[in-house]
């Protein structure tokens, strides 16, 4: 299984649903806050090319936030990427 990388901040409500549609599945994830490091918003930036959160990495390849996360999802895709 892919390992799945989730930046967040503490006050996003798309964090939140991100993190809660993995758990709904049962697919365990690493939780990167950035609340304590304001500073590595342009390091993930530079990672994945969005400046929101949340922002969501499979395998180090940035899928985008919340909204990408549930499309690959409601498209029966996310299994598949993970597969991968």
């Amino acid at each position: 299984m892919a390992r799945i990388t989730v930046y967040t901040t503490r006050w996003c409500a798309y964090c939140v649903r991100a993190k809660a549609l993995l758990t709904s599945r049962g697919l365990e994830f690493d939780e990167i806050s950035l609340d304590d490091d304001p500073a590595f918003r342009q390091k993930l930036h530079d990672l994945t090319g969005g400046w929101t959160v949340p922002q969501i990495l499979i395998d180090g390849d940035p899928i985008g936030g919340y909204t990408e996360l549930w499309r690959l999802d409601r498209d029966g895709r996310l299994e598949e990427r993970l597969a991968a």
